[in-house]
């Protein structure tokens, strides 16, 4: 009868002590998950500065390349018969449009972290969409207001709302994605 008692408490003291144990690691992995989540934030925003504090001709140069890769993909897909002295044509005529599209880019996958990092946090819904796009919002005119001390650079005021848009972007294929998920709200 003493033994059975005894195992009796001990199985509770056991049973409740692991709980507590597998509690403590949940925390602790919510914790470092909502770390990474910050530090992708940061690490992304810190890249965005990085590419705006490029002055006007290296970030031109940079945009060329990304143009010209562009365009050699989409050839090898699909043929345009570009030869070496129309490629420059080519360049010349998306350049403009990969360097937008690069606005619209940077703040989609920002948005998709500051997501992810807020809901992480414990955001609550009704919340983690408006704190993620202040988010975005507030760096892009930030980061314009960067551009006016950049060499050939200055704020645009449509830039902003490119960034604002890939934000927009970027928190609505977040959303989908965590519509597709079984057993995700």
């Amino acid at each position: 009868m003493d033994s059975i008692c005894i195992d009796f408490i001990y199985s509770a003291w056991y049973s409740s002590h692991r709980e507590l144990d597998v509690k403590q690691s949940m925390k602790q992995r919510n914790k470092a998950g909502m770390f990474i989540a910050w530090l992708m934030v940061i690490l992304w925003m810190a890249f965005i500065f990085y590419m705006s504090a490029q002055p006007a001709e290296v970030s031109n140069g940079m945009s060329i390349e990304a143009t010209k890769i562009i365009i050699k993909a989409v050839n090898s897909i699909y043929p345009l018969d570009i030869e070496t002295s129309t490629l420059q044509t080519w360049i010349g005529r998306f350049n403009h449009y990969v360097r937008k599209l690069g606005h619209v880019t940077e703040y989609f996958v920002l948005a998709i972290f500051a997501v992810n990092a807020f809901k992480r946090s414990g955001s609550k819904a009704s919340r983690l969409w408006l704190y993620s796009f202040l988010l975005c919002f507030s760096y892009a005119v930030s980061d314009e207001m960067h551009q006016y001390f950049g060499p050939g650079r200055g704020p645009g005021l449509i830039d902003v709302l490119r960034d604002s848009g890939g934000a927009i972007l970027g928190m609505g294929i977040y959303r989908l994605g965590s519509m597709v998920k079984p057993g995700r709200k």
